[in-house]
């Protein structure tokens, strides 16, 4: 399958799954949400237009394979703005001495529309810290960071199952290996009953298949995740990465774990 055969068929997908639900269902309360009480910040490694609530944090801990770990603390400091900071490396977990990034990495999120009845809700925001090992003679971690990103979020309702859809646009300041591409990626977030639930994302990696190195070959990345939201403060979420084994030096699915935990001051 070439590379323009399979982006047009995830694009197709993803639009007609998104116009499907929009006909289709009435729109929920303004809370594009998996979570009866936060809204996703995240679905995997593509941003929503979700944010914490004023007054509020959370710390998470990313688990990747090679026994790399991501620990990051977000912080609604308004209701329209939130910051994070992230620090991780390589064999955190394991024996033998850790291979840590190169640096911290920060994040910004600022909302500019508000969903309402009828329009999405739409931000703008910036985050270096990619997922997976780092690359240094690249310098750049294994999936790019978004960088620069725009994103909009809106949420539906099918009977007492909401369904949040997300679609943005980024473009990654991890550019040292020639491809400076701005990218396309979509999303959808559900609920299943009440402490269970599901996401899916898809990243054109526009920006990642020119290299001749590790990475891309022009499928995309095509993740999934499930949730377990044991508590209005702590979920678990189980991910499966590059299932269209898009990464050149992969030949099978990668899988991540990520924990979550909400706090308010």
């Amino acid at each position: 399958m070439t590379k323009m055969k399979t982006r047009i068929f995830l694009l197709v997908f993803f639009l007609v799954f998104s116009s499907a639900t929009a006909q289709e269902n009435q729109p929920a309360s303004t809370k594009f949400t998996s979570n009866s009480v936060l809204q996703p910040r995240k679905l995997i490694d593509c941003p929503t237009a979700g944010l914490l609530p004023r007054g509020s944090f959370d710390f998470d801990i990313r688990v990747y394979p090679g026994g790399g770990s991501i620990f990051g603390i977000d912080i609604g400091l308004m209701k329209r703005l939130m910051v994070g900071m992230s620090f991780g490396g390589q064999n955190v977990i394991g024996e033998g001495k850790p291979d840590w990034n190169p640096r911290i990495e920060f994040a910004v999120k600022y909302r500019l529309i508000n969903e309402s009845f009828i329009f999405p809700a739409f931000v703008l925001g910036f985050d270096s810290q990619g997922d997976g090992a780092y690359n240094d003679s690249l310098e750049r971690y294994t999936y790019k960071s978004k960088g620069f990103y725009a994103v909009i979020s809106k949420g539906y309702a099918t009977g007492d199952i909401p369904i949040g859809l997300h679609a943005g646009a980024n473009y990654s300041l991890e550019n040292e290996d020639k491809d400076k591409n701005v990218t396309v990626f979509f999303g959808a977030d559900m609920l299943i009953g009440e402490n269970l639930g599901v996401v899916a994302e898809y990243d054109l990696g526009a920006n990642d298949d020119n290299s001749e190195e590790l990475f891309g070959r022009g499928y995309g990345y095509l993740n999934v995740g499930a949730q377990w939201i044991f508590s209005n403060r702590l979920l678990l979420q189980f991910n499966l990465k590059n299932l269209l084994l898009n990464r050149k030096d992969a030949d099978t699915w990668g899988r991540e774990f990520k924990i979550v935990y909400f706090e308010s001051f």
